[in-house]
């Protein structure tokens, strides 16, 4: 009897600390959301300290997660949970929302999703408004190919271009269109040949949701120059 008592006792604590070893990473940050639900949720009494103990949390899991709130709006916030438009990272994204708990005060969100209406974007000390942007699409299959038109667009910043060009797309189509959906992205002025056929960028998220609706048809499409 004692040895089968003891051997029990032996199966029960291995169970407890096995179980404990097997944690996942992901099981690992949603207790630590929890026990620091109440920081996380009034995060901007204090936005430096919990957006580094955030960020570190969610580094654990993958290093290229990051995280967005949404405003607090009835006793609620948005906690979105983004691969910061880095495929390598999409599978983690996708883990850590498929283990969420159910928390009252948060809604769960994976990826950037789009934000209508658009906002101006600054970006390298350059401020670019929503109406002066256009785009154009083509099919790029089994994508859609996207060329964004810059009032004053040159080579010189074209750096700094692409990191707005690219940020309007993240709010106008989401994280997960813009790398899943979209094929070839170019950025160009309105001095470009293309432009007479392009229209203002407000117009993107439904005439882009109706191209991927039918891509692999006749839809009239820009065609590149060169290779």
């Amino acid at each position: 009897m004692i040895r089968v008592f003891a051997k029990g006792v032996f199966l029960m604590v291995f169970g407890l600390f096995g179980a404990k070893a097997q944690a996942s990473p992901e099981a690992d940050f949603w207790k630590w959301f929890t026990t620091n639900e109440s920081m996380l949720f009034s995060w901007e009494s204090d936005r430096e300290a919990t957006f580094d103990k955030l960020a570190s949390a969610m580094q654990k899991i993958h290093p290229d997660l990051t995280f967005e709130f949404g405003p607090a709006i009835g006793g609620k916030r948005e906690f979105v949970i983004s691969a910061g438009g880095i495929k390598a990272a999409f599978a983690a994204v996708e883990a850590l929302y498929k283990s969420a708990p159910a928390l009252k005060r948060w809604e769960w969100v994976k990826f950037r999703p789009r934000r209508l209406p658009l906002n101006n974007i600054e970006f390298g000390g350059k401020p670019i408004r929503v109406e002066d942007v256009h785009y154009l699409l083509a099919k790029d299959d089994p994508k859609v190919g996207i060329v964004l038109f810059f009032d004053g667009y040159n080579e010189k910043e074209k750096n700094i271009f692409g990191q707005i060009g690219y940020l309007f797309l993240d709010e106008a189509l989401g994280e997960f269109a813009v790398e899943m959906q979209v094929g070839f992205i170019e950025f160009q002025s309105r001095d470009s040949k293309y432009f007479q056929n392009a229209s203002p960028l407000e117009e993107l998220p439904a005439y882009f949701d109706e191209l991927w609706a039918k891509r692999g048809t006749d839809a009239q499409q820009f065609r590149r120059e060169g290779p």
